[in-house]
C-alpha cells in the first residue's frame, strides 16, 4: 500500500489587492446575482467569464422545481461564452454567492459538474483558466482548474 496526498494551491487576497481587471470581473459576477432565479434555495450565484479577446460574458443560477433541470451560474456563463466565441480561449472566471441579503464572507467553490465543464474548457484550449472565488472577507485566486479537480476524468481517460 502507498498513501499519497493531493494539495490544492491558491492565493488569498482582499478585494482591494486584486488587479483592476479582476475587480471588474468580480463586479460583473456580482451584478448577476440579481438576475438569478433561485426561489427554492434562496441562494443566488453569479459568474463572469473573460475571454482572451477581452469579451466578457456573465450568467446566474437558474433553478427549477425539478432540481436536476436547473443550471449553475458557472455553466450558464461558460456555455454562453463558448456559444458566442467557440474558438476563443477563456482567460478567467469570477464566481460570487449571495444569500439572506448579503454576499458571503467566504468564497464558494463550483460544484462537481461545473468543475468538469471548466476543466474541459481549459483542456480544449490548452490554456489555464484563472478562477476567482469572491468573498467579502477573502477572495481566492486559483490559477488553473486542475487545482479544483485534481483526480479528473478527461479525454485521455477515454483512451484506456
Amino acid at each position: 500500500m502507498e498513501k499519497k496526498t493531493i494539495e490544492t494551491n491558491y492565493t488569498v487576497y482582499n478585494f482591494d489587492e486584486l488587479s483592476e481587471s479582476y475587480q471588474m470581473l468580480i463586479n460583473k459576477a456580482k451584478e448577476q446575482v440579481s438576475k438569478a432565479y433561485a426561489p427554492y434555495s434562496g441562494f443566488s450565484v453569479g459568474a463572469a467569464v473573460e475571454l482572451e479577446n477581452g469579451e466578457i460574458f456573465a450568467g446566474s443560477n437558474q433553478e427549477n422545481s425539478a432540481y436536476p433541470s436547473g443550471l449553475c451560474a458557472e455553466r450558464v456563463a461558460m456555455f454562453y461564452a463558448n456559444a458566442q466565441f467557440p474558438n476563443v480561449a477563456v482567460k478567467s472566471m469570477a464566481i460570487v454567492a449571495f444569500t439572506k441579503g448579503i454576499f458571503l464572507p467566504d468564497p464558494i467553490t463550483p460544484c462537481g459538474s461545473c468543475r468538469q465543464v471548466l476543466l474541459e474548457t481549459e483542456m480544449r484550449f490548452d490554456q489555464n483558466i484563472n478562477i476567482l472565488l469572491y468573498g467579502t472577507k477573502n477572495t481566492y485566486l486559483i490559477e488553473n482548474v486542475k487545482e479544483l479537480l485534481p483526480l479528473c476524468f478527461e479525454k485521455s481517460s477515454l483512451q484506456g
